[in-house]
């Protein structure tokens, strides 16, 4: 049985990869692969003592990198965004989750099964945050709205990330405060994206009715 001083050794410990969890999975509900990318040239430069090896793989690494670079093009082109924010909806949260849980099973401090769904909840989050946005800002004609936010986004992601590294708990603070200011702006936003769901499902029907008469 363990003695008190090593439950307590235990519960600092878990206490200590929790914001690092909660970070990652913010970060990788708004950019997964940048997360994934980050975090290894982090452990393979010697940044981060406790990235998991498997992120530091050069498979992992360059699959992250070929893949950001496909959603850094794809995330500053209006509509194109939000056509690949659907196809990412399962992608950032099982990203959330995987990373939340190696963070875990790296430390031994804390059950994997319980990081993952930490990490996993909170990439849907702002998952749902980033995808909501981008259907309020589409709604505008201009494409420059969509490329400032894009590289706003990813700024953000990076520098997140970065301070975690060196500061897992204030990091975990920031990610708590735009998780918590993306939902309130979302709330704001409704109408917008209930204009840009009404336009989608236009563009669907007249796509279908043109079909027809082919």
């Amino acid at each position: 049985m363990p003695t008190p001083a090593a439950r307590r050794l235990a519960t600092i410990a878990s206490v200590s990869v929790l914001p690092l969890v909660f970070t990652s999975g913010w970060a990788s509900g708004v950019n997964a692969y940048a997360v994934v990318l980050l975090l290894g040239l982090f452990g393979v430069t010697g940044v981060g003592d406790d990235v998991p090896q498997t992120l530091q793989r050069p498979e992992v690494l360059i699959a992250a990198g070929v893949l950001f670079l496909c959603e850094a093009v794809a995330d500053k082109i209006p509509y194109v965004d939000s056509l690949w924010d659907s196809a990412h909806t399962v992608v950032r949260p099982l990203a959330g989750a995987w990373v939340g849980a190696l963070l875990a099973g790296q430390s031994g401090s804390l059950s994997e099964a319980a990081a993952g769904l930490l990490g996993g909840s909170t990439a849907l989050a702002s998952h749902a945050v980033k995808a909501g946005t981008r259907m309020a800002v589409n709604t505008s004609p201009e494409p420059f709205s969509t490329i400032v936010l894009s590289l706003a986004e990813d700024l953000g992601v990076g520098g997140v990330v970065a301070f975690a590294m060196f500061h897992p708990q204030a990091a975990a603070v920031v990610a708590a405060v735009l998780l918590a200011g993306g939902l309130l702006t979302l709330a704001f936003l409704a109408s917008r994206i209930r204009r840009f769901l009404r336009r989608r499902a236009q563009r669907r029907e007249e796509r279908r009715l043109a079909s027809r008469r082919l």
